[in-house]
């Protein structure tokens, strides 16, 4: 395939902008996960508009992060199925009932919007196929005052089929608290650390647990910690090699990534098992 035929194909699989937006309805196909919409500045009726757009192209779920109280309000009024977490301000939008934690997809079939298997799956892609084993992520945070981030994190990965270990307050200025958790997280795919202040936490989950530590920052401190930049560098300056830092109060892209990271654990997994049958 030329670039050019390459080009058109890509072309060819979009669907029209809308007036002030042009949705990736082929996001999920290409990612394994569909769009997701960042709230904050965007009116319900433009949250809706795009949110009807990505379901009508085969996206069975449509997360929404940082929505304030009034707009899902709006958006309860308009679709027939709304999760909002008031504290982690996400809303998720579908056409039939919301789960906690979203169906897993199939061991062979494509992956739909938001982690359940695809409409346009085959019969053949469905025969036979058995659920994916999705490992668990475990979400921990420092302090109390950084659950609303973790409530995001939690959120998107109940929107991508994960279920989640949540552990609070948990800081360093009481670090025995962390101890009769360690077992739970040591069988976990990866661990979102949430902290803010200095950060320490990050480093002492990582230097204890296997897995991937997504490190995720918070802007809970006072003058020095400079809104979530002090815990930033900190955690950027890890000396725990399994540490991975995202952006501040970033909750949705903590747990994103981490889901990523389970979804591809149980893909190899089902692989191998595959592979030896």
């Amino acid at each position: 395939m030329t670039l050019s035929e390459l080009a058109e194909r890509l072309w060819t699989i979009d669907q029209p902008p809308l007036a002030s937006h042009h949705p990736d309805a082929d996001r999920g196909r290409r990612c394994g996960f569909g769009e997701v919409v960042f709230g904050s500045g965007k009116s319900p009726e433009a949250i809706l508009e795009i949110a009807h757009r990505l379901l009508d192209g085969g996206q069975e779920e449509v997360l929404v992060t940082r929505v304030e109280p009034a707009v899902a309000e709006r958006l309860a009024d308009e679709m027939p199925a709304v999760r909002y977490d008031a504290m982690g301000r996400t809303c998720r939008l579908a056409r039939r009932p919301i789960a906690d934690v979203c169906p897993h997809p199939t061991r062979h079939g494509p992956v739909g919007g938001n982690g359940s298997s695809a409409d346009t799956a085959t019969d053949a892609d469905r025969g036979g196929a058995s659920e994916l084993r999705l490992p668990p992520v475990a979400v921990v945070t420092g302090g109390s005052t950084d659950l609303p981030v973790a409530r995001e994190a939690v959120e998107t990965l109940g929107w991508m089929g994960v279920s989640t270990q949540m552990v609070s307050d948990v800081g360093v200025a009481g670090p025995y608290r962390l101890l009769p958790y360690l077992p739970q997280l040591r069988q976990c795919a990866a661990v979102v650390a949430i902290a803010g202040m200095e950060g320490a936490l990050v480093s002492v989950v990582g230097g204890l647990v296997p897995c991937p530590v997504v490190a995720v920052p918070t802007s809970v401190g006072y003058g020095a910690n400079l809104q979530g930049v002090t815990t930033l560098l900190s955690m950027l300056s890890s000396c725990a090699a399994g540490v991975t830092v995202v952006n501040i109060d970033a909750g949705f892209k903590g747990g994103y990534v981490a889901g990523l990271i389970a979804h591809q654990v149980a893909r190899c997994a089902a692989a191998r098992t595959d592979l030896y049958k």
